[in-house]
Formats: C-alpha cells, structure tokens, sequence
C-alpha cells in the first residue's frame, strides 16, 4: 500500500527489494499513466498492468490518496489476479481515513 506521493504505508517484499523506493517509482507510474489517459480522452484511470517475464504488476487505486501494488507470478491468471486485487483496494479504500 502506497500513498499517491510516494510514500510507503505497508509492504511485503522480498529481500534485497528497497520498498521505500518501490513505492515511489509505484506512484510517479500512475501518475503518468493517469495524465496519459486523460491527454487521449480515455477518462480516469483504474489501474496498470506491467507484464513481465518473470510475472504481472498491478498498480490499482485504493480511495482517493492511496494505491495497491500487487505482484503476480508468471502463471498467474490475469482476470483472477485483477479481481482479487480489486477487491482488496476496495476494502483498503473502504478503511476510511487517511493511508498516510
């Protein structure tokens, strides 16, 4: 979980992973995507899917200042790894309060 200025509110990472600098990198990318949308007229934003070799990204919001970074394994499904993590940034927005 990431505030969307970068700051980390909580993680689970693997070793030698700068979670810190994670979430930031996680922000400035939806920020820029969120601008990219809105330039070509595609709206707002609901999440990133970075498709890798060794796996999927999701980056999702979650309420108005926060977002969900939530990686996958290479043979993980797609349409389930986007429910679940729609999911769980509901429930996260649905806190209330500030992630920060």
């Amino acid at each position: 979980m990431v505030t969307l200025d970068g700051f980390l509110v909580a993680s689970v990472m693997a070793d030698g992973v700068n979670a810190d600098r994670f979430a930031a990198m996680c922000a400035s990318l939806l920020t820029l995507a969120s601008r990219a949308a809105k330039e070509i007229s595609r709206g707002d934003l609901r999440q990133i899917i970075l498709d890798g070799s060794e796996g999927k990204m999701l980056l999702i919001h979650a309420g108005d200042r926060g977002l969900l970074a939530v990686a996958g394994h290479p043979m993980a499904q797609l349409g389930k790894l986007i429910l679940d993590a729609r999911s769980a940034a509901r429930e996260l927005a649905g806190l209330g309060g500030d992630p920060s």
